[in-house]
C-alpha cells in the first residue's frame, strides 16, 4: 500500500520546469556587444605609437569600426616609414601620437574628436585632424554632405567662413607688431590659404562637430580646419562656429529637427 500511495503521488507531482540554462544566454550577450576598443601603447628602438579611445566610443560598434579605420591607416603610414629604414635608425624615433575625445553625447548625435601627429622625420610631425559625426538612431556616419547636399548652400557657408578666419588673421598680425611691408606679406600669404581652403567645395567643410544649445540641439557647427589648410603649421588648427540660423536654410529638410529652430 505505501508503495502503491508513493507511486500515486509521484503521478500527481507536475513535472519541474527545465532549469534556465544560463551559459548559452550570458554567450549570445557578449556576442551582442562590441569587443571594445583597446587603447594602444608600443615601443621600439625605432618608433613609439600611442592611441587611446574614449569609452562611449564602444558603445557604438559601426562608430568604433570608423575609429579604428582611421587609426589603422595612421599607424600603417608610420610602419611603411619605419620599414623603409632597413636597420637603420633614425635620429629621432617616429612617433604616432593619436588620441580619440568624446566631444559630444546625446541620444540623437555622438562626435568624436581624432587629434594628433606623425612624426617620420623632418622639422615636426605631421598633423593628423579628423571629426566624426555619428547617428545612434540610424547607426550611420554624419557627414557634411548629407547635411547640405546642394553645391550652391556651399557658397554662402564659404563666405561667412572666409569673413570670420580674414578677421582672426588681423587680429593676430595685429598683435604680433609687424613691420608695414611685411604685415602685407603675411596677410596676403595667409589670405591666399584662406581663399584656398575655404572654396565652396563640401570637401573643404568635411571636418566638423555640433555645437549644442541647452536643450542638446545643435545651436551652430564647428568646422575644423587642419594645419596648411587655411594657414601655415604654426597657426595650428583652427576653427571656425557656424550658427544655426546661417545654416538651417541650407539643411536637408530630414535633419533641421536636430538644429535650433529647426
Amino acid at each position: 500500500m505505501v508503495f502503491l500511495l508513493v507511486s500515486c503521488n509521484r503521478d500527481r507531482e507536475p513535472t519541474p520546469a527545465a532549469a534556465p540554462t544560463p551559459a548559452p544566454a550570458a554567450s549570445a550577450v557578449v556576442a551582442s556587444q562590441p569587443a571594445g576598443l583597446q587603447d594602444v601603447i608600443e615601443r621600439d628602438p625605432r618608433y613609439m605609437i600611442g592611441i587611446s579611445y574614449p569609452p562611449i566610443a564602444s558603445r557604438y560598434p559601426g562608430l568604433a569600426a570608423e575609429l579604428e579605420r582611421y587609426a589603422d591607416g595612421a599607424r600603417a603610414d608610420l610602419m611603411r616609414a619605419v620599414a623603409a629604414l632597413g636597420q637603420a635608425r633614425p635620429a629621432a624615433p617616429y612617433d604616432l601620437s593619436l588620441s580619440f575625445t568624446e566631444v559630444v553625447a546625446t541620444p540623437q548625435v555622438v562626435a568624436i574628436a581624432a587629434d594628433g601627429s606623425s612624426y617620420t622625420g623632418g622639422a615636426h610631425g605631421a598633423p593628423l585632424v579628423a571629426r566624426f559625426v555619428w547617428l545612434p538612431g540610424e547607426n550611420r556616419r554624419l557627414t557634411a554632405q548629407d547635411l547640405v547636399p546642394d553645391p550652391a548652400a556651399w557658397r554662402d557657408i564659404s563666405d561667412h567662413v572666409r569673413e570670420q578666419l580674414q578677421a582672426a588673421l588681423s587680429q593676430r598680425v595685429d598683435a604680433d607688431a609687424l613691420a608695414p611691408a611685411d604685415r602685407a606679406q603675411v596677410v596676403k600669404d595667409a589670405g591666399r590659404m584662406i581663399d584656398e581652403g575655404t572654396g565652396p567645395d563640401v570637401d573643404n567643410f568635411s571636418q566638423f562637430e555640433p555645437v549644442l544649445a541647452p536643450d542638446g540641439r545643435i545651436a551652430a557647427l564647428r568646422f575644423v580646419f587642419p594645419p596648411y589648410q587655411v594657414g601655415p603649421y604654426a597657426d595650428g588648427t583652427q576653427t571656425v562656429d557656424v550658427p544655426a540660423d546661417v545654416l538651417l536654410p541650407r539643411i536637408a529638410p530630414a535633419y533641421r529637427h536636430l538644429f535650433v529652430g529647426g
